[in-house]
């Protein structure tokens, strides 16, 4: 079976891809909707962090450490982390925010490796649709150390406009030089759907509507 279609099926099966009316933060009314904060088992953790690994180590990138933004950005890290040692022998640290800051014991804005200057880090995420956490990260961070973001783990890429007419994730390669790996994109599941299947014209037609240019194909 192809990787694209073993994780497709693997989120479905999971209740993370799922189909129906749904509304976007940005407002927009979508088709489907993926929600990692459905993962609730440790077999689908455990395959999850392998699709992280693969896609992390096809990219070719090298870095300090990985940065998992809360609280769905955690346990991605956590387990891309584990995956990577058990499958690929890199010990990469890990870190994550909290979502305040502790003011007593050890205190501290992060859980796990703190970040030190000239550090160069890789964040990891469910899905990136406008952008605005992956940018609060790289704030949070900036105020602990000069480090820099390189590259960004998504499990989809939805491929639709950002603020402008590039996609979020293209704007955040353009605007912030950082390099964006997902382990699979909107067109992968639209492709995999039946031809006959009612959510694939749907799909279609929201990617024609909001998909960023030359991305609807």
């Amino acid at each position: 079976m192809p990787e694209n279609q073993e994780f497709i099926e693997f989120m479905l099966g999971a209740g993370v891809l799922t189909f129906g009316d749904f509304t976007t933060k940005s407002g927009r009314k979508t088709p489907y909707f993926i929600n990692s904060g459905n993962y609730k088992t440790g077999a689908q953790i455990f395959r999850l962090g392998d699709f992280y690994a693969d896609c992390i180590v096809k990219s070719g990138e090298r870095f300090d450490a990985l940065y998992g933004p809360a609280y769905k950005g955690i346990p991605l890290a956590v387990a891309a982390a584990s995956s990577l040692y058990r499958k690929y022998g890199r010990d990469v640290p890990y870190c994550f925010n909290r979502k305040e800051a502790k003011d007593h014991g050890e205190g501290g804005a992060l859980v796990g490796y703190q970040p030190k200057n000239g550090d160069r880090l890789a964040v990891v995420e469910d899905v990136v649709t406008a952008g605005t956490a992956v940018r609060e990260s790289i704030a949070l961070l900036s105020r602990i150390a000069d480090v820099t973001i390189g590259a960004l783990y998504v499990s989809v890429d939805r491929m639709e406009r950002g603020t402008g007419d590039l996609s979020a994730l293209d704007e955040l390669r353009e605007s912030l030089g950082i390099r964006v790996y997902p382990i699979i994109t909107v067109r992968d599941i639209i492709d995999a759907l039946p031809p006959d299947e009612p959510h694939r014209g749907k799909m279609e037609a929201y990617l024609l509507e909001y998909g960023a240019p030359g991305r609807q194909k």
